[in-house]
């Protein structure tokens, strides 16, 4: 069952704030603390393993490349690949660097050329998410889709999309083999209409990924081989990147058409943490610590721990229930929220 702490969230006021739930003093205590300061040391040797290990990986696939067993190198290919995701992610969010410069040519770097996952795309739509989480017509993580968020939403599927939405909570892990393509296929459409420096720049980097990725399976592995692997590496990458986002807003609170929420009651209602110790941070890329992450987007990911004591300190101060699950009880929630959507169309 969720843990929360025993206190009811204040009706939200015209001003936007939940009465007696200010974020300020706890902004304050978290800066004054320190754990908003930039971790470069810890960063520098995260993606500096991430890179050796993708490297070895290639050259594991090289070593065994007569061997169909060299596709099963897809499995470690894709649980390194999200561990560049997450340090995209975390470049995004300007948690690695000082400069936002340097964050972005990360961002480019991590995202377009080696995972071939658009730092634009990905920062315009993941940064619409943290400012409405869950929020229907703001948040696009939410938005109309193959999947369907709100009986809303189930209303208004015909055809195919109907019977997907029917049975969505068997569909959703499924569907998301195919999450490694659509996060291709979405960069790639969103530098339609975008200045030309950043189609030039950020559509030289995917297609530099597009290029060197086939050229390197095709040289080291027969054309069957080659295809398999990358076939199954962009499935397992999917699946694992939608297994970390599923259960951190899914079955949580949906704020109304109209209402207004301050920002601790936006993030905290909205959001839901995953219990866990080292192999549950490191396998979720600190994502596990979901509300922490909302409320402090750039905090470095290896404070996100120390910081949970304060936030969950402050919600229970101020009357906010603070929401957190096992993983396996999280899949749970999440998907039966998907359950109970699509239900009416069964």
């Amino acid at each position: 069952m969720p843990v929360t702490l025993d206190a009811q969230p204040a009706a939200p006021g015209a001003s936007g704030r939940t009465a007696g739930s200010d974020f300020a003093p706890l902004a304050r205590q978290v800066r004054a603390s320190g754990l908003l300061d930039r971790r470069v040391g810890y960063y520098v040797r995260a993606v500096g393993l991430n890179l050796a290990a993708t490297a070895g990986l290639w050259g594991a696939v090289a070593w065994a490349g007569g061997s169909w067993w060299s596709v099963l190198l897809a499995v470690p290919l894709a649980v390194v690949s999200a561990r560049t995701a997450f340090l995209g992610h975390d470049a995004g969010h300007r948690q690695i660097a000082r400069s936002a410069g340097v964050n972005r040519w990360l961002g480019l770097l991590l995202g377009n050329l080696l995972l071939g996952m658009g730092h634009g795309w990905w920062s315009d739509k993941h940064n619409r998410h943290h400012a409405n989480p869950n929020h229907v017509g703001k948040d696009p993580d939410v938005g109309e889709g193959v999947l369907s968020w709100t009986y809303e939403q189930a209303g208004r599927k015909e055809g195919v999309l109907r019977w997907v939405t029917r049975h969505q909570a068997w569909l959703f892990f499924p569907l998301l083999t195919l999450e490694g393509l659509n996060l291709k296929v979405g960069s790639a459409l969103f530098l339609r209409g975008r200045a030309r420096r950043e189609q030039v720049v950020e559509g030289g980097l995917l297609a530099l990924h597009a290029v060197g990725y086939a050229a390197l399976a095709f040289a080291l592995l027969s054309p069957g081989k080659a295809l398999v692997l990358m076939a199954l590496h962009q499935a397992l990458f999917g699946v694992h990147l939608g297994s970390v986002f599923a259960p951190n807003h899914k079955g949580m609170a949906m704020p109304e058409p109209g209402e207004r929420w301050g920002h601790l009651r936006r993030q905290v209602l909205t959001s839901r943490n995953v219990r866990g110790g080292a192999v549950t941070d490191w396998l979720m890329g600190g994502l596990n610590y979901q509300v922490e992450h909302h409320l402090f987007p750039s905090i470095p990911r290896c404070n996100l721990r120390r910081v949970q004591p304060m936030v969950r300190e402050h919600c229970a101060r101020v009357g906010l229930p603070f929401t957190e699950t096992g993983l396996l009880e999280s899949y749970r929630l999440a998907l039966g929220h998907m359950r109970e959507v699509g239900a009416p169309l069964r």
